[in-house]
């Protein structure tokens, strides 16, 4: 008779669990996040993980890498064409249109905290399910705003403990300037359209600006002598821009001007910036980005509503802290084992655990062993400082046995002064 062979399951390539000792990273995340946003002034809000795949395509840009390379799409049984979200900005603009928060009082401030998924060739930092948290300001053009989500992002880096970050930042003009620029990048290109790769051949026919985006090592040279987009800006754009690093100059915001620097999306406007970790004799390492984007909400059906914001990696941050030492918090020890003996003792000792689990007394067990001899070793492995013995007898009784782990000495006192006797005695050690 032939073996049945049985599949070892694994998670899918690209994808990873996030386990029990890796949680309390994302929590420091997560909190400074959460600490952060009301202080700023901005709400929660969470979206579905899949949307109408057109959102993106419209919002992203139907040429884009993110729409032609990354997207994971599907279509339903009922037909309709779905995608699971690349990036968070565009379901967040839908929400907005679509539960009337045109109507709010602006400009309306919101930041998302979640997992987003591309599909793209998994390496050191980068997944095709990854997570991201991001911030939204919805109405108002003030170049203030463009430098506070920068101050919020470099805010949020240094409270979770991250050093030598900079911002790189730009401007890529707004409808009315950047046909000048693309025209001059075309013209630049074409003489060139041989010696530079076939993404970026296609990108020079179907989305110019996408050129400047390019990672490939041979078209880099190239790519060093593009025109610059600040040569091109109408006054509108240039006068706006100014007014971003004069307040980035105030808040003592290190930055540097990439005028390569134009994003991946093509609904970006006027400021775009990615913030990255420097490191002397290392490349760069981005941990996110983001800009405004004028045009995006007339574009998804809206009024014609100023925005911007940013997005930054999770995943990135927590392997950055960790090459940097930063401590997180660690869960505090249980004090107490709780030992329990037949089946009276193990009901008492639920309820047990929950008055003390309200004194804020943390308590370990382990219900699924009978044996005292099995519990109290336990006991001493986790390094507690009292057990408390609750068998037949004592559940009859209304008592409880407190152990002194260290002493061995065993003192019997009533279930309804436990509590107050083991916080005397815990305020003793």
């Amino acid at each position: 008779m032939s073996k049945i062979k049985i599949k070892n399951f694994q998670a899918p390539r690209g994808t990873y669990d996030i386990l029990p000792e890796e949680q309390p990273w994302w929590e420091k995340i997560r909190k400074t996040v959460k600490e952060l946003s009301g202080d700023y002034g901005f709400s929660k809000i969470d979206t579905p993980i899949f949307e109408d795949m057109e959102l993106f395509a419209r919002s992203a840009g139907a040429s884009s890498d993110l729409v032609e390379k990354e997207m994971y799409s599907f279509r339903t049984r009922g037909g309709d064409q779905l995608a699971l979200r690349p990036e968070g900005t565009a379901g967040v603009i839908r929400a907005y249109l679509e539960n009337g928060m045109v109507d709010l009082p602006h400009p309306v401030k919101l930041f998302y905290f979640g997992p987003m998924f591309r599909y793209e060739r998994p390496q050191a930092g980068r997944y095709r399910q990854h997570h991201q948290f991001g911030f939204e300001v919805i109405g108002g053009d003030e170049p203030v705003l463009d430098a506070q989500v920068i101050q919020l992002f470099l805010h949020i880096s240094r409270q979770v403990g991250l050093k030598k970050l900079s911002v790189h930042i730009n401007s890529i003009g707004c409808p009315e300037c950047r046909p000048g620029y693309r025209r001059a990048l075309v013209d630049y290109y074409r003489s060139k359209k041989q010696k530079i790769c076939p993404d970026c051949q296609r990108r020079l026919k179907e989305n110019p600006l996408r050129l400047l985006d390019c990672k490939e090592e041979k078209c880099q040279p190239i790519k060093a002598g593009a025109p610059l987009t600040l040569d091109y800006l109408c006054p509108a754009c240039h006068g706006h821009f100014k007014s971003v690093l004069e307040f980035l100059d105030e808040l003592e915001v290190p930055y540097f001007l990439n005028h390569q620097l134009v994003r991946g999306l093509d609904y970006y406007t006027k400021t775009v910036f990615e913030v990255f970790f420097e490191s002397e004799g290392q490349p760069p390492l981005a941990l996110g980005g983001g800009g405004r984007y004028d045009g995006l909400v007339k574009n998804l059906g809206g009024r014609p509503t100023p925005a911007v914001g940013f997005g930054a990696g999770i995943e990135r941050i927590i392997s950055l802290m960790k090459e940097q030492g930063v401590k997180v918090p660690v869960k505090p020890a249980p004090k107490i084992f709780l030992v329990e003996l037949g089946e009276l003792g193990q009901r008492k000792s639920l309820k047990l655990f929950e008055e003390l689990h309200k004194e804020g007394i943390i308590v370990a067990e382990s219900l699924n062993k009978s044996n005292i001899k099995s519990q109290l070793k336990i006991a001493d492995r986790i390094g507690v400082k009292f057990a408390l013995i609750l068998g037949q007898q004592e559940a009859l009784e209304g008592t409880v046995i407190i152990r002194d782990m260290q002493s061995r000495v065993q003192e019997t006192v009533p279930l309804a002064k436990v509590a107050g006797e083991l916080k005397k005695r815990l305020a003793k050690k």
